[in-house]
């Protein structure tokens, strides 16, 4: 019996890396023999790195500027040519001194400087999974790293994207020249424009902190940014594309700047680990993550596995801290099965807090259905 198991993090939980290992160690309680592959995956958000580094990428520190300013340490992988960021390990949420959040004045351009890192170490195709980040700065913080001039009429202009509506002008004159030879992908399954009801201050500043005014506040400044930049540098309008509003606009700086393409970040890092080849050689196939709701039908990392498993005709189980899917919604998604840790422990502290413990329970149950039905 070949099992794969391909789980992203429970987040606040355990890493994707420690969900197999709790599962493996179930699973071999009632199947010794059981030959069991682990594979990290990730979405293009948290995780991405540690997706990229089990699949035999190099990793790489650097220190950078943080959400608020202050220098972090920040870790990317690379192999070859080709280097994978996370943006959340420059620019994100958990980086808040004290976790106090700052949705007016958060910065990207720790982004832009783990961007340059990659740049000097030889990259040309860079890998950008977005998620977490705590900035709603239309990635102005991460092209001022690589180079691009954005003034008000008192100078440079502040970090965050409040400060945005004071611009004057914006000169990519001075971008990093390296960035045209290089190939920028920019993984996100984010659809989201920029601006509007549906842009990056209005659905994602919310959870940065940012109050109905603070958010005002920031679409005023992605709107005044992108009106200038797509006058004064005449770049294609890009606005409205799908993925402008992901990471607090940091996607639209990517499309519009950087020459980014946008691919859905789960399938960027199924082409990184070689998932699709390492599914099909397998009999069953686990994946999971924290929580399985209706941003996971979305396209998050079980639903990506889940269709490569059943394009290859591999049944599929999935396994998470709660579900919120009705069985017509588990079985539309291509799950046999979900294995809920809430099902063993109603408490979601407890069940956080001892996810690892009831993992292992849950691989004796997957091992136990798969002993019962051969």
């Amino acid at each position: 019996m070949r099992i794969l198991i391909a789980s992203d993090k429970f987040k606040g939980s355990a890493t994707g890396a420690e969900v197999a290992e709790a599962l493996a160690l179930g699973i071999r309680g009632v199947i010794p023999d059981a030959e069991i592959e682990a594979v990290p995956v990730a979405d293009g958000g948290e995780g991405t790195v540690e997706a990229a580094l089990a699949s035999g990428f190099d990793a790489v520190d650097a220190r950078v500027t943080g959400p608020t300013g202050g220098i972090v340490s920040a870790r990317f992988a690379a192999r070859g040519a080709e280097a994978i960021i996370e943006m959340a390990a420059a620019s994100g949420l958990d980086l808040l001194p004290g976790g106090v959040k700052a949705p007016l004045t958060a910065t990207s351009r720790g982004t832009g400087e783990l961007i340059a890192a990659a740049l000097d170490r030889g990259c040309t195709t860079i890998v950008l999974g977005v998620g977490g980040s705590a900035s709603t700065d239309a990635g102005a913080g991460m092209l001022q790293a690589l180079g691009v001039s954005l003034r008000t009429a008192d100078g440079v202009v502040p970090p965050g994207g409040a400060a945005l509506a004071d611009l004057i002008s914006v000169d990519v004159t001075g971008l990093d020249p390296r960035i045209a030879d290089a190939t920028i992908v920019l993984a996100s399954d984010v659809d989201n424009p920029l601006l509007g009801d549906r842009g990056a201050a209005a659905v994602f500043a919310p959870q940065k902190g940012a109050s109905a005014d603070d958010v005002a506040a920031l679409e005023a400044g992605l709107s005044r940014f992108a009106s200038l930049l797509e006058a004064q540098v005449r770049v294609r309008p890009s606005v409205d594309l799908p993925g402008a509003g992901a990471a607090g606009g940091v996607g639209y700086a990517a499309l519009a700047v950087l020459g980014a393409r946008r691919a859905p970040g789960v399938e960027v890092i199924q082409d990184l680990t070689g998932l699709g080849v390492r599914i099909a050689a397998a009999d069953l196939v686990i994946t999971g993550e924290g929580s399985l709701d209706d941003q996971s039908l979305g396209g998050k990392t079980p639903l990506g596995v889940a269709a490569a498993a059943r394009a290859a005709g591999v049944p599929v189980v999935a396994v998470c801290g709660r579900s919120t899917l009705d069985d017509q919604e588990i079985s539309a998604a291509g799950f046999l099965r979900v294995h809920a840790l809430s099902a063993l422990e109603p408490d979601p502290a407890v069940s956080m807090a001892q996810a690892r413990r009831l993992l292992v329970t849950v691989g004796e149950r997957i091992a136990s259905e798969l002993v019962a039905i051969h």
